[in-house]
């Protein structure tokens, strides 16, 4: 009897839900299922640079020490998976308030919308894909402080740097901030979010923690210490994929923009890889599997920012420019400042991002194959908007990461003990080793 007697106000409500979607914004925010399949497909693919970055550091780093990079590398993702759920998907694209942070309307994902503003995706898959570059960029930096920073500090370190640093830059670029509206910034694929940011933290890391002991001496910068070329060679592989599917995921939709965008990343990386092998075999003679993997991540670094804005032939110019930029950046570092970056993420990363975000500007050209230049912007500007989305990264991330550097060191030491190097951080730390041999 009840029930019957609910039948009408049912029939009645249902009747009214689509008049009262309507009358909202006009019209009921569907997500376009090809769209949200292709996001949540390279979302996937995307995690990959996981085990490539792990595989990438670990084989380049000394045989006592990989176990540490390692795990490292995976505290800091899930740490800053968790984080990014919590409160660094809301700072860095919550709505849009002064265009300095987002707003906490999306704190731990509450209140996500159907469809995340002006894409055709769901916002909670347009949250899982921005994490993948969120938990990248701290990860990164573990190959700046390799063999000597203490676990407990760079896990905690890599924590508050995605919130503080990076969760602010990617609104100000990516989430509707002052540099992308006011300034005209542009970053396709975070040259400028993800790779300037990590590689000036990591610089500005690797100085205030000192050098290893005879770290500067023995074989070139980029083959130092690496006691693997084999798990360089296939992280970097994985890195590879892994970036692809970044590009091709900043596009937003299964179209021409995402192909284009693959396209050009992988010829990029390409290019970078075999530059850095002539560049090996004119330099020293001999062309290493080490030298390929760093050329072609230096490759992805240097095209991240234009991948969907410019053409494919514009990329293989692009990807010999980072390079080559990378390899000679990684000797000045290492002979010039005497900075011990163990990895040389600076080179690979910063200055590579920095290269390929200038070079942007010129190449946005549709004259050049590029998809042209926004209303009231011409090169000269777009190298002004540029550079100074790259000077404001570059001051925050050098000044948020000594702050933050010495915030966690209250907590853990920055740097393990002399004997504790000298051992090997896998077993002083972690009570393991990669490989026993014996």
């Amino acid at each position: 009897m009840i029930q019957q007697r609910l039948l009408p106000f049912a029939a009645m409500i249902a009747a009214l839900l689509p008049a009262s979607a309507l009358a909202q914004d006009g019209r009921i925010n569907v997500a376009e299922a090809g769209d949200t399949a292709w996001l949540l497909a390279v979302s996937v693919v995307a995690l990959l640079a996981l085990p490539g970055l792990a595989l990438f550091h670990g084989g380049r780093v000394r045989r006592k020490n990989v176990v540490s990079v390692l795990a490292q590398i995976g505290a800091i993702f899930a740490l800053v998976s968790i984080l990014w759920i919590i409160v660094g998907y809301t700072l860095g694209f919550g709505d849009v308030g002064n265009g300095w942070l987002g707003t906490g309307n999306a704190w731990m994902l509450i209140n996500l919308g159907n469809v995340r503003i002006g894409t055709g995706v769901p916002e909670s898959a347009f949250a899982l894909f921005q994490m993948a570059f969120a938990a990248l960029a701290p990860a990164l930096m573990a190959g700046a402080w390799a063999e000597r920073a203490r676990f407990g500090w760079a896990v905690l370190f890599a924590g508050l740097w995605s919130i503080v640093v990076y969760a602010p830059i990617a609104h100000w670029i990516w989430g509707g901030g002052w540099l992308a509206l006011g300034v005209g910034t542009l970053d396709w694929a975070g040259g400028i979010v993800v790779h300037t940011s990590a590689g000036v933290s990591a610089l500005v890391v690797a100085v205030m923690l000192g050098r290893r002991k005879g770290a500067l001496t023995g074989p070139p910068a980029g083959r130092a210490a690496a006691h693997s070329p084999a798990l360089t060679i296939g992280g970097a592989a994985l890195l590879w994929i892994a970036a692809l599917a970044l590009s091709g995921g900043s596009a937003l939709t299964a179209s021409d923009d995402a192909a284009t965008a693959i396209i050009t990343a992988h010829i990029a990386a390409a290019a970078a890889a075999l530059t850095w092998l002539l560049i090996e075999r004119i330099a020293l003679g001999k062309p290493s599997g080490t030298g390929f993997a760093i050329g072609a991540v230096a490759g992805i670094a240097a095209v991240s920012p234009a991948a969907g804005y410019i053409s494919p032939g514009a990329a293989i110019l692009f990807g010999i420019g980072g390079a080559g930029a990378a390899y000679f950046a990684m000797q000045f570092v290492r002979r010039t400042l005497k900075v011990d970056d163990s990895l040389g993420i600076f080179a690979v990363h910063g200055v590579s991002g920095m290269l390929g975000s200038l070079l942007l500007a010129i190449f946005l050209s549709q004259r050049l194959g590029g998809v042209g230049y926004g209303e009231d912007m011409n090169p000269i500007a777009q190298v002004v908007a540029q550079a100074i989305g790259l000077a404001v990264v570059t001051v925050w991330s050098v000044v948020g990461t000594v702050i933050l550097a010495l915030m966690a060191s209250l907590a853990f030491p920055m740097r393990v003990s002399e004997d504790a190097e000298r051992e090997g951080l896998d077993t002083a730390t972690h009570g393991e080793r990669a490989w026993d041999f014996d």
